[in-house]
């Protein structure tokens, strides 16, 4: 990793947060640290090797490495048969077709037996410039929806090779969206753990509460300074861990606030978003809540600015919508 410089941000933080490096293939540095200790580790993809930063592994463990070709139903089932004889198989494709083509598989030769499946699936939500065939804009809700299933959202460089080292000691099935190539750096990472099932806090401001999850947290935290700069004095709950939910973590983060914006890089409806207002209605906690999402839409082709811009993710359009929304 190149040099990291911090920078201090409000008072109470919980959490370290650093400028913007970037770490290369950060998800390969994690696998390989768990594949160093854990015999049992294997990879499977496919088709998709070069896309998901396994090079190092299939280089380096050759007979732990399988490549089953452009087939994800293939795929899930041999990762399940390889569960069932002792091992622990990551596999690696895009978030659209773990989803969509194997969902079915995931569900039963997975996550109903409690298989010792880690799916890695990248290119999720605008993250891809290609169009709704291949942008994963909906895996988040329907992968929440397996029972069994641990789902995973990393934020940065330091979450995702964080989450390759511990998924192998996670048990059952494990779905994590895939950060690949140059992925910038947002938590120390001598100082940020992820923790399943658990939340961190961000700051003290009272006036807004955001809640975000996977690479929108770190628009968050730019929109935060430029809202503060403003007079606009907000704080932030983020999470990696989408199942299970630090439902508990949240409430006592909106106490504390007047306001919440909950911010993903999925559909508005079945995700984050969800899961925080299923959360306030069941404790009887009221909020105004405004949502920043991507749209019931299939959404286009574009570079990866051009869709966050065009679809409000972008931190300028967070900053937009929420002046708007108290105004």
């Amino acid at each position: 990793m190149s040099e990291v410089k911090s920078r201090t941000l409000a008072m109470s933080e919980s959490e370290a947060v650093v400028g913007r490096d970037a770490v290369f293939a950060p998800f390969s540095i994690g696998t390989m640290k768990a594949a160093q200790t854990h015999d049992e580790l294997v990879v499977l993809t496919a088709d998709l090797g070069k896309y998901t930063d396994i090079a190092d592994f299939r280089h380096k463990y050759p007979d732990r490495f399988f490549n089953v070709g452009m087939a994800e139903q293939a795929l899930v089932t041999a990762a399940a048969g390889l569960s069932k004889v002792g091992k622990v198989a990551y596999c690696t494709t895009y978030g659209t077709f773990a989803t969509r083509r194997a969902y079915d598989f995931l569900a039963i030769a997975c996550a109903h037996s409690d298989e010792n499946v880690k799916m890695f699936a990248g290119n999720p939500g605008l993250m891809s410039g290609y169009g709704g065939t291949h942008q994963a804009n909906e895996d988040l809700a329907l992968m929440r929806s397996i029972p069994n299933m641990t789902v995973l959202d990393p934020c940065d460089a330091t979450e995702m090779e964080q989450i390759a080292a511990m998924a192998v000691d996670i048990p059952g099935t494990v779905y994590c969206r895939l950060l690949r190539a140059n992925v910038p750096v947002v938590f120390d990472p001598k100082a940020h753990r992820v923790r399943v099932g658990k939340g961190h806090v961000i700051g003290d401001g009272a006036d807004i509460g955001f809640v975000s999850t996977g690479t929108m947290t770190e628009r968050v935290i730019n929109a935060r300074e430029a809202l503060a700069k403003k007079g606009i004095q907000s704080s932030l709950f983020h999470t990696a861990s989408i199942k299970p939910f630090d439902a508990a973590g949240l409430l006592d983060f909106a106490a504390s606030v007047k306001r919440l914006v909950i911010c993903e890089n999925h559909v508005a409806s079945g995700g984050l978003a969800t899961l925080a207002i299923e959360a306030l209605f069941d404790a009887g906690l009221h909020r105004p809540v405004l949502k920043i999402a991507i749209p019931d839409q299939f959404t286009e082709c574009g570079s990866h600015a051009y869709l966050l811009n065009k679809y409000g993710l972008s931190t300028d359009r967070i900053i937009e919508r929420v002046e708007h929304w108290l105004r």
